[in-house]
């Protein structure tokens, strides 16, 4: 609970300088909330490496080469937990439904 409140917390804070003409519905901002929330438990179960290289690719745009420099692993083991981290999206994004 402590986590879920501090997420919709930054969330609200990232959107209350908005102008009201482009600011969420609130319809929309609790998707948004559960979303995040969801992508947190998703990365929280992931281990470290995996989470790491997952966000390294996704938000950073570092290619496999360079996540295996910065993790000081192989481009193969940087595959692998790549492919474990979007298994896990997936299995998530399955659940969902």
């Amino acid at each position: 609970h402590y986590r879920r409140g501090r997420i919709e917390q930054a969330y609200l804070e990232s959107i209350r300088e908005l102008p009201e003409a482009v600011a969420p519905s609130p319809e929309h901002q609790h998707e948004t909330i559960e979303s995040l929330i969801l992508l947190d438990t998703l990365l929280h179960n992931l281990p470290s490496k995996a989470k790491q290289a997952f966000l390294l690719r996704r938000i950073d745009g570092l290619s496999y080469k360079d996540i295996a420099a910065q993790l000081n692993v192989s481009v193969s083991s940087v595959e692998k937990y790549i492919a474990q981290a979007l298994q896990a999206c997936v299995l998530a994004q399955l659940q969902e439904h």
